[in-house]
């Protein structure tokens, strides 16, 4: 099973949902059958490391946010089995490199899998302060717990 996490830029919110599911994945015992990555709808971060501030609030909660900064590409839409995206822009942004409407239904929003949190979107933080960058971890560590137990339903 290969999950692709997408937001804009992928240096906030894609990296650290990555980092997330992949530690989490890791304390499930899972990571033989999971993999992940993230990439961003944009290539105005490519091949930059994750925001410094995102970093620093996602290592307090025990995540490593490893990843570079890429771009979407069509090819990834055949390559993982799940994509998620950050919020509505990047949702269609995804869907748009679908032409043949292969894969549209690996096409997901993230926070569909929230229980916790009631929101539209996974808000950007890149422009705002400290909570910002709290309260999109927040978001990320629900939805990534629900994705789990939905990818075990399915590895069954």
């Amino acid at each position: 099973m290969r999950v692709l996490f997408v937001c804009l830029g992928n240096i906030c919110r894609s990296p650290t949902a990555e980092g997330i599911f992949r530690k989490k994945i890791e304390d499930t015992g899972l990571s033989h059958l999971v993999t992940c990555d993230s990439a961003g709808t944009s290539a105005y971060h490519s091949g930059q490391p994750a925001d410094g501030r995102m970093t620093a609030h996602a290592k307090d909660r025990g995540y490593m946010l490893t990843s570079r900064a890429r771009q979407l590409i069509e090819e990834d839409l055949e390559n993982f089995d799940i994509i998620l995206t950050m919020d509505n822009s990047n949702y269609e942004n995804a869907r748009a490199l679908d032409s043949r409407h292969q894969y549209n239904d690996k096409i997901k929003k993230m926070v569909s899998y929230c229980k916790i949190h009631s929101v539209d979107e996974v808000p950007d933080p890149y422009y705002g302060g400290d909570d910002g960058f709290q309260f999109v971890i927040d978001i990320l560590e629900d939805a990534c717990d629900e994705l789990i137990l939905e990818i075990k339903e399915i590895l069954k």
